[in-house]
Formats: C-alpha cells, structure tokens, sequence
C-alpha cells in the first residue's frame, strides 16, 4: 500500500510553479499525493500528473479569528479523511493550522518558511501573536524548513522548533526549464523586466519613481513589467503606461520570453524568503538589480552577477540602474554567465526535492520501525 503524503499550501501556483519536481518525484516512488489548496489555473495539470485535490479556501492576507478557526478545523477534517503519513506544509496559514491539525492527530508534518511577511518586518502586538502561534504549532513539527538564514535566526531567537531547523536554497529553480539564453546585443535599446505583483511591498513605489528619473535621462531605456496589479494601483499604472514609463503587460505564463529579450531584472522587493524571480532570471543568464536584503543578496555577487541597492530607496535604484545602464557590453555579458553558473552551482531544485525526500524517508523509516 503506497505512502500518503498531503500537501497544504495557499495557492496552485506556489506547488506547481515551484514545487512541482517533488510531487513528480514522490509519484514516480509510488507515494499517494493530496494537494490542498484553493482552486486555480494549474489545478487541473497537478490533477493529470496524478495529484489528488481537496479544494480549501483560505482567505490569504486576512486576520479573522473566525476565518482561521475554520480553517484550522477544515485541516482537522481533511486529515482524518485522507489519513497522511506526512504532511508538508507551505505559507503562513497552512504553516501553521496545517502543522496543529496535524499535531492534533499525531501525523508527522514538515513545515516551509517561504518568508515571515510584512507583519514579521513591524514591531507590534501581530508580530507577537504570530510568535505564540508558531510555537505552538511547531511544537511537535518535525522540521522547519528556512530559505534564507535570517529567517532562521528570527525563529532560534524567539525559541521556536529549536532543533528542528534546516536551511534549504530556497524553492531552488529548475535550470533545464529555465535554460541560458544568449546574452540580447541591440543599439537602440536597453530593456530592465520586473517581475512581481503591482504591490507596495514589492518596491513598486520606487520602481515607479526611479524609471520616471531614468526615462528623463535616457531616451533608449525601455522599463517591462508583468504580474498581478492590486486594484489600489490599477489607475496608476494605466498612467505610467500612457506617459510611456512602464509597459505593464499583466499576469503572464511565458516568463521566460520576456526574461529572454531583456537585459537585466530589477528587484526592488522589501521582503523575500528566497526569491524565485533571481533565481530564474540568473538560471538564463540575465544581470541582476535587486534589494540588499535576506533572500535577494544570496542569489548574486555584488559587480560579478548583479548589483545591489537599499531596499525603499528610489535614489539609490536610480543610481545603480544607472550604473548598470554605463557598463560595458561585455562586462553585462558577463555578469549573465557569472549568474547562470552560480544558480547551476548553488540553487539547483534537485538540492531541494533530495532533501525533502531524504527527511520523508527518515519520518516514514522510523514509522516502520516502531
């Protein structure tokens, strides 16, 4: 009979887009998978890879204690109908009622601390709630998995799951998938692609404010942007649009056409766990422009594969936007092989599904021997 292994997370996207690799690898070893999770565009392909769903709805960014005792509850129930071996657990709310609804019925479960998030950033009575909370939900946990070492140091700090941390290279990236592209040589234009939701805490406030003092400068300068625009800043954007300082592009599938045809990605998030979209513009050899920040600053060497900037300063990205714009071309190329070859070295998602795999096999190997 095959092992059963149920998979919380808050999003389709976060599994398949990221995580994708090990629930292959977990079928392909003849494990039963459950994914948990709101329903989304990639439901469908987890479902013919051999998944099966259990529809949740998890209000993501919401604070009702109601919401969340439902959602604590529904875990409950879907635990005692799928009856796990393990459970692996993704994002701050299946982080912690996944890993109490599994405590609660002595399952095994593995936690992901994909990031700490805005309220971990601002000292608070949400902060302190959130560390109680963890505590109590990692209480019996059997790991903790971090993506980046200050995450890490915030959770030994505060004494929660001491003994029980392990420190991954983020998600990792599939450097087959996303393969080294050419460096793009073009006279006329010099293109940066930003990637991520139209959002405050994504640094959009400087993006904005840096393009507009780069676009007065340089006429040749071209600024891409695709993701999903929260509605505060749809009007917005239609604006920088129409004065033709940013060409938003919406949500799209096909990142990889648009990291292909530009010559560097900025970055300028206040917060990440280890962030997928350095990985993957570096995994094809694109320069960097990011926040100095824990998850953005492991993924490049400062002048070697990108550059560096103060996280919610516009000045700053505007200079260093503009001494990226000053390189030489062949310094820009090799900045693109330097950061190719440093994700293939350090960030291949093979790390990340033979670690998980190991520990399930731990977990599952002592079950059997008790």
């Amino acid at each position: 009979m095959s092992k059963k292994v149920l998979i919380l997370v808050n999003h389709d996207v976060v599994i398949y887009n990221f995580r994708k690799e090990l629930v292959e690898r977990l079928i392909a070893e003849d494990y039963t998978v459950i994914v948990s999770s709101p329903y989304g565009s990639k439901i469908d392909e987890l479902v013919d890879m051999g998944c099966i769903y259990d529809k949740v709805d998890i209000e993501r960014h919401g604070t009702n204690p109601l919401q969340d005792k439902k959602l604590y509850e529904y875990y409950k129930k879907t635990i005692k109908k799928y009856q796990p071996n393990i459970v692996l657990t993704y994002t701050i709310k299946p982080n912690i009622y996944g890993a109490m609804a599994a405590k609660k019925y002595g399952i095994p479960c593995m936690a992901n601390i994909t990031g700490l998030g805005t309220a971990f950033e601002r000292q608070g009575i949400m902060r302190e709630f959130l560390i109680i909370l963890y505590k109590f939900a990692f209480s019996k946990i059997h790991k903790v998995f971090f993506q980046n070492e200050e995450d890490m140091r915030v959770f030994k700090e505060r004494k929660i799951s001491l003994g029980k941390h392990k420190l991954l290279p983020g998600s990792g990236v599939n450097i087959a998938q996303f393969s080294f592209e050419e460096y793009p040589i073009r006279n006329d234009k010099i293109k940066f692609l930003f990637i991520g939701r139209i959002m405050k805490d994504k640094g959009v406030e400087e993006l904005f404010a840096a393009a507009n003092n780069i676009k007065e400068k340089y006429s040749n300068v071209v600024f891409d942007a695709i993701g999903f625009c929260e509605e505060e800043y749809e009007k917005r954007i239609e604006m920088l649009k129409k004065e033709n300082v940013i060409n938003f592009h919406g949500v799209k599938d096909n990142v990889q056409e648009y990291i292909r045809e530009s010559n560097a990605i900025i970055h300028p998030t206040y917060h990440e766990g280890m962030s997928n979209v350095l990985l993957e513009a570096s995994a094809m050899g694109r320069p960097v422009l990011a926040s100095d920040i824990p998850g953005c600053r492991e993924i490049f060497d400062e002048g070697i594969s990108g550059l560096g900037f103060k996280a919610k300063d516009s000045e700053d990205l505007t200079n260093t936007i503009e001494n990226f714009i000053n390189l030489p071309l062949d310094k820009k190329k090799s900045m693109g092989v330097a950061a190719r070859k440093k994700v293939a070295n350090e960030f291949d998602r093979n790390i990340v599904v033979n670690e998980y795999l190991n520990e399930i096999e731990k977990v599952l190997g002592k079950e059997n021997n008790e």
